[in-house]
């Protein structure tokens, strides 16, 4: 799976309208900022055909595990921003279909 850079759809859509990039640029920073900021002050984004972007909080947990080290720390309760997805979306990727890896556990042929 690729992926694509802010700077890439800042591209995409700078090909698309008859603006200055520069401008295009300042409007997605302005876009995340007011996304971020949304976030921070525990608003629910709903961009309608797209998805809803929230804040959920993860339970602390005594006996978590640095995955680099191994180490056993406590870890506190704690936000994270999580997205859904809106029913257009969800229905557009649907039917995609990822390149699948062999299982190591099936015998090749």
């Amino acid at each position: 799976m690729s992926k694509i850079t802010k700077a890439e759809i800042v591209d995409a859509i700078y090909e698309k309208i008859n603006v200055e990039r520069k401008l295009v640029r300042d409007i997605v920073d302005l876009f995340i900022d007011e996304v971020k900021s949304a976030l921070v002050s525990r608003k629910v984004i709903e961009l309608r055909g797209f998805g809803t972007f929230e804040i959920k909080i993860r339970k602390g947990r005594e006996k978590a595990r640095n995955p680099k080290t191994g180490e056993i720390l406590s870890v506190g309760s704690h936000g994270i921003a999580a997205f859904r997805s809106g029913k257009e979306l969800r229905q557009e990727v649907w039917d995609l279909i990822q390149e699948e890896k062999p299982c190591e556990n099936e015998e090749s042929s």
